[in-house]
Formats: structure tokens, C-alpha cells, sequence
């Protein structure tokens, strides 16, 4: 369509400023308020349920760690029976009937259900209760990880043959009439006889017997104090509102063997079974389950996990939850109280809307005419408004004033535009500089990737190297043992072969530690850094003497660090090593020990300091980059460099200090170990 056509096309029609006045003041009310107001009711439920989920998922929490706590608890008495000296007497003596005594003892004191004591070839030494005649035809997972040294505590189901085999009575607290429940999976079972046990073993020593384990369990089958415990843990009082419910239940399967839901108002729900979609997530998928689900006969902000018996299986689910009803009574409650209030507001407002906006009309129009005459080029046109001082007549004013600096800021922009230009310019050189900077944080991030991609190759060839070594080694074994006193006739050679794995084993060590220092982190302990530093000079003492050094002590340090033993003395030996090959004709070496704040943190202070030959610069400032050496072949580059990871990982660090012909010092900082 062309210009002469739209011009000759009437206006379209307008609406009056009053209208679009009035649409303004009561649209937000009438329309955009409600809209908000349901979005945000909406966003809120959401909410609200998202943080009864989470408390769901914090009581399930709770409930985890005392079941873990259980575990623990169990495995660390039987662990702490089997090194008494009490039963070692015993044991020793080799009384079965004493042993049996002292087990019927402990058993009850530990409050467990049965104890016995078992050997590796599957004979039961003692037993309590007296006549009990463990399951044994298994292969329990704990008792053979007991039985090869290592103490193991884990939740396993055993057969109600099994339990009878113990005691009937505990055959008789496992079995569970099942009672019918709604959307649960159809089942034709009638009875739940097995039984959900807290199987624990550990290893202990028997005069003449290669291998043995103390073995107990506690039935968790409608174990109330258990489930009670529990429940009293995560629902403390005043912890839910009034009328809400907390439940916690311990399920076999599918099946509520100990719980406090109840069925009736003084019976438990036990025997009675899951929904099968809580069945399928939690059992046959093994996730968690953190929503709202039916339980028995009312609904409940629910959250299950699966629980596993040692083989790894998934074997039943513990759960914990409260009731709906009364947080969606609240909920309800909110709604109204927002809705009703809603109403009041707007009752009140839209009135007094009407009689403001009746005084807006005419001051608006002279600035919408105003206005118009500016934009066709008339920068002189004003409102002349003397106002009565209202905040419109107000704004009149201030438009006049707006335009007369709009006239005068036009003059500016001109030379703003020439400052803008020289700006510019001071800018984009600015860029120049971030752009080098940029180059060279590059250059550093591909260092970067190749040193990482050394690491990965590193601990692959590493892990390569490990498995000729291991045949050399036991061939070598086999060799001593086919040529008997005929190997004396090779011992230097099979010794040096010897030496030579041992070295290879140690380079392999190195290289996996640098590629993956955190699979080879130890445990963290407190030590006192002169009682460790102690230790490490006799590991180095054929050095000392070989080159005749000396080692002088200067200790100082008060305080304890917190560091893995093996890890702290791998970086003195580290440190020491270093020196006295930094002194091949002899020397000293001073070890100091002090107490020293850094950052306002106390920390104890390691130096170690040699009168060796020192290093130029250029070397210190690569000494600890892996892979580099100034040892030729007898070094792998990587001991400074696992060094400096091994007291950096502690949150500590590490310094050099060297000069040429004078000798260099290692100073490490370790913050000091805290009593919490």
C-alpha cells in the first residue's frame, strides 16, 4: 500500500484516556492480581510439597543412620568379645562348656539373639543359645570375609528351617500371618516365616585352627524397641503439627515385619504389605521412593529406601513417613484465608480507584499534547502546568524541565561523541592486552591437558607393568624352591633380581600415586611430627652412613598434626633421600621442628636443610613438576612432585629455599590437628 493511500485512510478510533485510565487502575486488580495470585498459590503448593518431600527424605535419613548405626554397633562388640582377654582365656583353655557359658553371657549382655563361635572347616566350637545348630550349609558372605581376617556386619534373611535350627522361639517371633492389603501385588502366600537378621562375624584366633569366626545375629522381625527407637529418633514430640502422625517400618520383601502403623487402633499392621508401585520402584528398580503413597489405610508423605543383604540382593525396604491429611487441611485453610481477603481488598480499592482517576484526565492530556508537539520538532513546546500540588501537576512540572535538559544535553551529546570515540580507542587496546592474556592462559590450559593426559597414560602403563612383575616374582619363588640348597649357588644373582622388582615395584608405585594420588590417599591420624620423624631416620640410616653424613635435631614443635602416617613419612624419607643425595662427600643434615601460625591458623613447622651442593635457580623453579629429575637414571621425577601433592591435599604446603655451593632447605607447613 502506498503513503498516499494510508494518508488518505481515516484514523482509526481511539479510546478515550478515561477508559484506558480506568482499564489501567482495575485490570491489575480484576485480572492480573487473581492470575498472580493463582500462580503463586500453585508455585507455593508446589513448594510446600517439595519441603514435605524433603522432610520426608531427612526422616528417611535419620532412620538410615541408626539402622547403619545398628550394623556398626553389632560388628564393633562381637569384634571387641572376640579380643577380650576374657575370651581369649577361655579359648585357649579349649573348655567347650566354659566357652558356651561365656557366650550365653555376652549374648545377652550384647543383646543378641544367638552367638556362636565357628572354625574354617565349619564346625561350631560353642554355640548360645546351648542347643542351637547354626545354618552352615551357606556360604554367608560375613563368616567367609571373617574367616579370611576381616570383620564384615550385614542384613541377611534366613529361612525359618534356619531360625528352628537356632531356637524355635526365634522361628516362632519371624512368622507372620499375612493379612490382606489394598494395591498391594496379588500374592497367593499366606504366611512371611523368614527372618530379617543383623548377621554379623569376626575373626578370632583358636589354639590349633588356622581360621575361625564369632558369629551373632539380632531377628529384627517384630523387634518393637527397634522400630520404636526409630520412630522416637525422627518424630519427636512437637516435631509434626497437631494431628499429623509419624510411622516408621522395617519391611521384608514386601512385608511389614516390625512397624508402628497401625491397623486397628491398638494393633500393628504387621503382616501387612506394600502398594506394588512403591514395590516396583523401590524393590524391583532399588530407588528410592519420595512421595505421598497409601499406606494401609490412610495416605502418608512417604519416603523408602531398599534395603541389601550381603550378597548385594535387594531384600526389603525401611521406611518412615506422617500423615497427609493435616497439611492439606492447612493448606485448604491458607487458600481460603487468601481468597477471602482477596475479595476484601478489592471490595475497598476499586471505589477509591474510580475517584482518583477522575482527577488524572485533564493533566494528562496537555502532556500527551505536549508531547505530540515535541515529537513533530517543537523542542520549545511545554505544558505551562502552575500545578496545585498533586503529584500529576508535579509531574507537568517536571516534564518542562525534562525537555528544557533534553535541549541542553543535545548540545553535550556532540562532544560526548568525540570523548566517546577517544574512548573507544583506550578500549580496544585494553582488548589487545586481555587478548595476550587470554593466549597465555592457553598456552597453559594445553600444558595442562597434556599433563593430565600423561596421568591417564601413566596409570595405564603402570597397571601393564604390574602383572609381568607379579609372574617374575613368583617365579622366582618357584625357582628357589624347585633348586633348594642348589639356589645358593645363584644367590647373588637371585638376589639382585630381587632388588631390581623391588625397584620396579616402587617406580610403578610412584607413577600410579602421581596418576592417582586419591585411590592411594591413607588414613588421616594425629601424629606428633617428631615422634614420626623419629622413625623415618632409621629407614635412611644406610644412606647416612654410606656418605657420611650427620643428622642434627632441633626439635620444637608442640602441636599435632592431622595426616596419614604412611603419607608423612613418605614426605620426610622423600626430603631426606634428597639431601643426602644433594652431599654425595659427606655432610650435615638439620632437621627442625616448630610451632608456626599462617593465615591466622596454627600449624607445626618441618625443615629440612643440607650443606649439599644447592640448585641454580632454573631448577628450583621446576623441582616440582612431575617428571623432572636432575638425578639422571636413578631418578623417576616424581618424588617432589607426589611430595608436594601429599602435604598441599592436607591443606598445608611446601617451600624451597637453595643456593649454589651453600646447600638448600624444604620447609612444610601442616595446619595443626583440632580436638573436634
Amino acid at each position: 500500500m502506498s503513503d498516499t493511500a494510508r494518508q488518505s485512510q481515516p484514523p482509526r478510533k481511539q479510546l478515550s484516556v478515561r477508559v484506558r485510565l480506568l482499564a489501567i487502575a482495575l485490570l491489575p486488580t480484576l485480572v492480573v492480581l487473581p492470575v498472580f495470585l493463582g500462580l503463586a498459590m500453585a508455585r507455593w503448593n508446589s513448594k510446600f510439597d517439595s519441603l514435605l518431600k524433603t522432610k520426608a527424605n531427612g526422616d528417611l535419613t535419620i532412620a538410615h543412620q541408626y539402622l547403619s548405626r545398628i550394623l556398626e554397633n553389632s560388628g564393633e562388640r562381637i569384634d571387641a568379645l572376640g579380643k577380650s582377654a576374657e575370651f581369649q582365656n577361655v579359648a585357649d583353655r579349649g573348655n567347650a562348656s566354659a566357652l558356651s557359658r561365656l557366650l550365653d553371657r555376652r549374648r545377652e549382655d550384647l543383646g543378641l539373639d544367638f552367638l556362636y563361635l565357628v572354625s574354617g572347616d565349619g564346625v561350631v566350637e560353642a554355640a548360645s543359645p546351648a542347643r542351637a545348630q547354626p545354618p552352615l550349609s551357606r556360604d554367608w558372605p560375613v563368616i567367609v570375609k571373617a574367616l579370611n581376617g576381616v570383620p564384615a556386619t550385614s542384613i541377611d534373611i534366613f529361612e525359618n528351617k534356619d531360625l528352628a535350627a537356632i531356637s524355635d522361639e526365634l522361628a516362632k517371633r519371624a512368622r507372620l500371618e499375612l493379612i490382606p492389603t489394598p494395591n498391594a501385588v496379588p500374592s497367593e502366600r499366606k504366611v512371611e516365616d523368614r527372618g530379617m537378621i543383623v548377621h554379623t562375624a569376626s575373626p578370632v584366633r583358636l589354639p590349633n585352627t588356622p581360621a575361625a569366626a564369632l558369629v551373632g545375629g539380632l531377628l529384627l522381625n517384630q523387634n518393637l524397641v527397634f522400630i520404636d527407637t526409630i520412630n522416637d529418633l525422627v518424630y519427636r514430640e512437637a516435631s509434626l503439627p497437631e494431628g499429623s502422625q509419624g510411622t516408621a517400618t522395617l519391611f521384608l520383601d514386601d512385608v511389614r515385619v516390625s512397624t508402628n502403623v497401625r491397623l486397628f487402633e491398638n494393633r500393628r499392621a504387621l503382616g501387612t504389605r506394600v502398594s506394588a508401585i512403591v514395590r516396583k520402584r523401590v524393590l524391583d528398580e532399588g530407588k528410592p521412593w519420595l512421595d505421598r503413597a497409601f499406606v494401609v489405610n490412610d495416605w502418608y508423605i512417604s519416603a523408602y529406601e531398599p534395603i541389601v543383604d550381603s550378597g548385594g540382593v535387594r531384600v526389603g525396604m525401611l521406611y518412615v513417613g506422617f500423615l497427609e491429611t493435616p497439611f492439606t487441611i492447612a493448606k485448604l485453610q491458607t487458600l481460603a484465608a487468601l481468597i477471602l481477603g482477596f475479595l476484601v481488598v478489592t471490595a475497598g480499592s476499586v471505589p477509591l480507584f474510580l475517584r482518583w482517576a477522575r482527577g488524572v484526565f485533564e493533566p494528562l492530556e496537555r502532556m500527551t499534547d505536549t508531547i505530540g508537539r515535541v515529537e513533530l520538532g517543537d523542542l520549545g513546546a511545554r505544558t505551562g502546568s502552575q500545578g496545585i500540588g498533586d503529584e500529576i501537576a508535579r509531574v507537568a512540572q517536571h516534564l518542562d524541565h525534562l525537555l528544557d535538559q533534553v535541549q541542553e544535553r543535545d548540545r553535550k551529546l556532540r562532544s560526548w561523541n568525540e570523548e566517546l570515540n577517544s574512548r573507544v580507542e583506550e578500549r580496544t587496546h585494553d582488548l589487545r592486552m586481555a587478548n595476550r592474556q587470554l593466549e597465555e592462559t592457553t598456552r597453559q590450559l594445553i600444558m595442562s591437558e597434556k599433563l593430565a593426559a600423561i596421568g591417564e597414560i601413566t596409570a595405564g602403563v603402570a597397571h601393564e607393568i604390574n602383572n609381568p612383575i607379579a609372574v617374575i616374582q613368583g617365579n622366582l619363588e618357584v625357582l628357589r624352591m624347585l633348586l633348594g640348597e642348589y639356589a645358593d649357588v645363584a644367590s647373588t644373582e637371585i638376589r639382585l633380581i630381587d632388588e631390581q622388582v623391588d625397584r620396579i615395584n616402587q617406580i610403578v608405585m610412584k607413577l600410579l600415586q602421581f596418576a592417582k594420588p586419591d585411590e592411594y590417599a591413607g588414613y588421616a591420624e594425629r601424629h606428633v611430627p617428631d615422634e614420626v620423624i623419629s622413625d623415618c631416620i632409621p629407614l635412611v640410616r644406610h644412606l647416612l652412613r654410606k656418605s657420611e653424613i650427620d643428622v642434627v635435631r632441633e626439635p620444637g614443635a608442640t602441636g599435632s598434626i592431622l595426616m596419614s602416617r604412611t603419607e608423612l613419612q613418605q614426605v620426610l624419607i622423600n626430603l631426606l633421600v634428597n639431601a643426602i643425595h644433594a652431599m654425595p662427600d659427606g655432610g650435615k643434615i638439620i632437621v627442625k621442628t616448630r610451632d608456626e601460625d599462617r593465615a591466622r591458623q596454627s600449624g607445626v613447622s618441618v625443615e629440612i636443610a643440607d650443606t649439599g651442593v644447592g640448585m641454580p635457580p632454573e631448577v628450583v623453579a621446576r623441582i616440582f613438576n612431575p617428571f623432572f629429575t636432575t638425578k639422571s637414571r636413578q631418578g623417576t621425577g616424581l618424588g617432589l612432585s607426589i611430595t608436594q601433592t601429599l602435604v598441599t591435599r592436607q591443606g598445608g604446603d611446601i617451600k624451597v629455599d637453595s643456593a649454589q655451593g651453600e646447600g638448600t632447605s624444604f620447609t612444610v607447613w601442616l595446619p595443626e590437628a583440632t580436638d573436634t
